[in-house]
């Protein structure tokens, strides 16, 4: 594997090759050299007791693709990941250093930052859905400070796991601020400067901070949960109908066919849910702009149309919907926020309204598909990522270029991807 690193100094290679002698020897004999870091020694002595391999011993990944973002939605520490990305991650493309939160257990959920670095990660599996528990792979800093349950900086050869000798990592744990219980771990990987005095630090605040989020949070969701049922309690709320307004089929409310304006006026205000006055609700619908009286006989029209399938009629000033409605739209936004790919992309049969010029439904439309080709293109797996292109993406140069950085080597569908690719070069 490359190293994160174009060169290192005499003195690391020389430390580098007096750790590979000092874990040999304490393969062979069972006894590990005082001379290094306690945590280090510990960590190498439960490895062997272990019969971990440092030359052949890889992470494993035991979920399949659904399952593991469906894990990873309902994780706790989902909810505080806008936090660590705020704090650590923004702005990371070019920092030398890969961000990851893993699991109580030591299976990494997300790993972001610098891509460049993250494409050498992938040939020592430092993935999202990868165990680097130190029961697995030996030590490391995720692994490490979960196993003694406090922050720990492991550098270059003190790994056990001779494949991540060219990195250096910080982790530390995170706690559920009610419990304490361990919830997880951050860790920031990559060169030397992974190990910095001041990495420790800013790894050590952004933990507080999470646990200081998770505690918000979880007083919101308290009050929220207090909320919903009493109104649930005071008047249960009927099941919301089906705005129907993606691919090429005839938009839909629930079992009742809509005009294209209807349609596109219902998805606003379904996607704007507090409402839209009538002036800026014309401007999104019609393109060029219209008389507010053309749009409000439009809505005349509109409130006949939802009588008949048993809707409440708009309410006016501004006007917005009676009751939501379930638009197919915002579900695969949501699926895609909770990182639910598979699912995402199954409920999205193409995009919304494709035949409507309507200035709000373009931007919702170039949206959407923006998001999924994005979240496509950074989190998919192989398999899903070429579905996407072959379905949503046929001329998509970056989406397949993407797809052919991401497969195996020895993947017998390179040559297929690698065809596709130049005939759309050649174009």
């Amino acid at each position: 594997m490359p190293a994160p690193r174009l060169a290192q100094p005499d003195h690391d290679r020389d430390l580098r090759d007096r750790l590979v002698r000092a874990q040999q020897d304490a393969i062979e004999t069972g006894v590990v050299p005082f001379t290094l870091r306690p945590v280090v020694r510990e960590s190498w002595e439960r490895a062997i007791r272990g019969s971990l391999d440092p030359d052949h011993v890889l992470p494993r990944l035991d979920l399949g693709d659904e399952a593991f973002h469906t894990y990873r939605s309902g994780h706790a520490l989902a909810v505080v990941m806008p936090v660590i990305r705020r704090l650590l991650t923004e702005d990371a493309d070019d920092t030398g250093l890969i961000v990851a939160v893993g699991d109580e257990r030591g299976r990494l959920l997300w790993v972001e930052g610098d891509r460049s670095l993250r494409r050498r990660a992938e040939d020592m599996l430092f993935v999202a859905g990868a165990d680097w528990s130190e029961g697995t792979v030996g030590t490391s800093a995720p692994g490490t400070a979960l196993q003694l349950d406090r922050a720990v900086q492991i550098r270059g050869a003190e790994h056990y796991n001779r494949l991540v000798h060219p990195w250096s990592c910080t982790a530390a744990p995170v706690h559920d601020p009610d419990t304490g219980a361990l919830l997880g771990v951050i860790d920031i990987t990559g060169t030397d400067h992974a190990v910095a005095p001041h990495t420790l630090s800013l790894v050590s605040a952004t933990v507080a901070a999470v646990e200081a989020q998770l505690r918000v949070a979880r007083l919101e969701s308290t009050v929220r949960d207090s909320i919903r049922r009493t109104r649930l309690r005071a008047a249960p709320a009927a099941a919301a109908t089906r705005l129907s307004v993606l691919g090429d089929r005839r938009p839909m409310l629930g079992a009742t066919e809509l005009s294209p304006r209807h349609a596109e006026i219902l998805a606003l205000l379904a996607w704007h849910p507090r409402g839209l006055p009538a002036e800026r609700l014309a401007d999104l619908v019609y393109e060029g702009g219209a008389p507010t009286v053309t749009l409000r006989a439009e809505i005349v029209r509109l409130r006949k149309v939802l009588a008949a399938a048993g809707e409440p009629p708009l309410e006016s000033r501004p006007y917005r919907l009676g009751r939501p409605l379930d638009l197919d739209a915002a579900e695969v936004f949501r699926l895609l926020g909770q990182g639910a790919l598979r699912r995402a992309f199954d409920r999205y049969p193409g995009p919304v309204l494709p035949a409507s010029t309507a200035p709000g439904i373009v931007d919702l439309r170039e949206e959407l598909a923006g998001r999924l080709r994005e979240s496509m293109r950074s989190d998919a797996s192989p398999d899903l990522l070429l579905a996407y292109a072959e379905r949503e993406g046929v001329d998509d140069v970056e989406a397949w270029r993407e797809l052919l950085a991401i497969l195996p080597p020895r993947s017998p569908r390179r040559a297929v991807v690698v065809a596709h690719l130049e005939r759309l070069e050649s174009d």
